[in-house]
């Protein structure tokens, strides 16, 4: 096992008292200890995350803009050569059953009708792993106890970091490779063993996330990630609507990206690409067609115009019968898909991967350019921006990227478009971020005294309406909180002082 120090490789940090995670690193220790009579051999951080802008595109190849939260999965770990055998125990023991399996005979199984078992994205994550090991190769029987303040089923990624977390424990345990950019491919391969064909930015800012900056992700022609400077003073802060929505247990998530699919093959089919099937991406897609997004647009205008697609009509364009349609275009959970609306989904991922391209941009040239006042100084043909336009410029990017995902992917909901139209009368842009249909909303406020006012007023425009069930909090710590960008995942050494 490398613990190369450099940036490549998954670190090992000490965690000594003044550090903010020893309080809960402590009470996990001793939940271990009582659940396993003995002391773990290490520990693992890995975060959530909130997506900047950039939804719904990750599966179709384009970039996005996540960064790393303080909410985390956090895991103590033993192992042993003794016997195969898996135990987990959850500190939340009254929502999540304890769970023992040999790693040698389990399968991973759930209905596709019902939220999978908390234990199965943690069994991914093991999986995913022992598939990369030789046959000759030790298998370690593993006592897990898990502790996460991550908000589960609302869209900043409690599943993938639970998924992820696994994956690096496992990793550690076995002696297999911590580098960070092939940790996170397993994670994102590996999650789909519960059914969610997603595009990976969950798995990548949980590996490759910066202290300090959001990440600009692309995920073709390989997984790179860049570090994107956000203007100097922006705040961001997540509210969850409170409303939850598991992906992997309805087909709504997978029916989008069978749209995008079969929009993308709809382009490549009447550009007469002989390879048209195989084509299942648009940044694959507009590789071959050597364009840029722009025209890639005006391509789906034409070739992509109808509302409404149904698979009769799909299988007569294409001249294939239902049998191949189902099994060469439709996944397990979406065969019984009639209607299709590709021109919606198309038009979303191309118009998002612009947006996330103008906000890099514009991110980049605010970084490389900074002024700090109340009006635009042109000097010659230049134009600068100051923080006052980049942050309503950045704003207005983020509240058109909520209109499309509500309008063309639709794949928000009430209480988020809600949250998004309370922001708009505090002139905040704000989004829903994660996969939607529930979950979280990220805005953009100009200054942390800002953030303050503008959680006050959700607190009092929003969670105070809700009904008593849905808010029984003793505190909104983890509910609406304003964030900054955290480092990735790491192994962790818990310092007795």
């Amino acid at each position: 096992m490398s613990e190369d120090s450099s940036d490549t490789y998954v670190p090992t940090t000490e965690i000594s008292k003044s550090h903010h995670l020893y309080d809960r690193l402590h009470k996990l220790r001793e939940f271990y200890r009582n659940e396993y009579g003995s002391e773990p051999n290490l520990y693992v951080r890995v975060p959530g995350r909130v997506n900047i802008i950039g939804e719904h595109v990750d599966y179709c190849g384009y970039p996005v803009l996540p960064l790393a939260i303080d909410q985390c999965i956090l895991l103590a770990v033993g192992f042993t050569e003794d016997n195969t055998q898996l135990e987990l125990r959850n500190m939340e023991r009254e929502k999540y059953e304890n769970f023992s399996t040999d790693i040698k005979e389990f399968q991973i199984t759930h209905k596709t009708s019902c939220p999978p078992p908390w234990y199965n994205y943690y069994l991914c994550g093991v999986k995913g792993i022992l598939e990369t090991l030789n046959d000759s190769d030790q298998r370690y029987g593993m006592t897990v106890a898990i502790n996460g303040n991550i908000p589960p089923a609302s869209g900043v990624s409690s599943s993938s970091a639970l998924v992820s977390s696994a994956v690096l424990a496992t990793a550690y345990v076995h002696h297999a490779t911590l580098n960070r950019k092939t940790l996170a491919s397993i994670s994102a391969a590996c999650e789909r063993y519960i059914g969610t064909q997603g595009g990976g930015m969950d798995q990548a800012i949980a590996f490759l996330a910066k202290e300090g900056c959001a990440q600009f992700i692309e995920f073709h022609p390989s997984l790179n990630a860049t570090p994107l400077q956000l203007p100097q003073g922006a705040c961001f802060v997540v509210a969850n609507s409170l409303t939850e929505m598991n992906k992997a247990a309805t087909s709504d998530f997978n029916e989008r990206v069978v749209e995008c699919r079969l929009g993308c093959r709809l382009i490549a089919f009447n550009k007469g690409l002989n390879n048209w099937k195989d084509i299942q991406i648009f940044a694959k897609l507009q590789e071959a067609l050597a364009c840029d997004l722009s025209q890639l647009e005006a391509y789906a205008m034409e070739f992509v115009s109808r509302e409404l697609y149904t698979r009769s009509e799909l299988c007569g364009i294409f001249n294939v019968n239902n049998e191949e349609f189902e099994k060469k275009f439709l996944t397990d959970n979406t065969r019984n898909m009639q209607q299709f609306k590709l021109k919606q989904r198309t038009l979303h991922v191309i118009q998002e991967s612009l947006r996330v391209q103008e906000f890099r941009k514009i991110c980049e040239e605010f970084s490389n350019n900074f002024i700090h006042s109340n009006d635009i100084h042109s000097n010659g043909n230049t134009v600068t921006m100051t923080y006052g336009a980049t942050l309503a410029r950045l704003s207005q990017l983020m509240r058109q990227s909520h209109e499309s995902l509500k309008s063309l992917y639709e794949c928000s909901h009430l209480n988020l478009d809600k949250l998004v139209e309370l922001s708009d009368q505090m002139g905040i842009g704000a989004r829903l971020t994660g996969a939607g249909w529930g979950g979280c909303v990220v805005a953009l406020c100009d200054s942390a005294e800002s953030s303050i006012k503008y959680i006050d007023t959700l607190k009092e425009k929003y969670y105070s309406q809700l009904p008593i069930e849905k808010c029984r909090f003793k505190d909104f710590q983890n509910v609406v909180f304003a964030t900054s960008p955290r480092d990735g995942a790491e192994i962790l050494m818990l310092l007795d002082e």
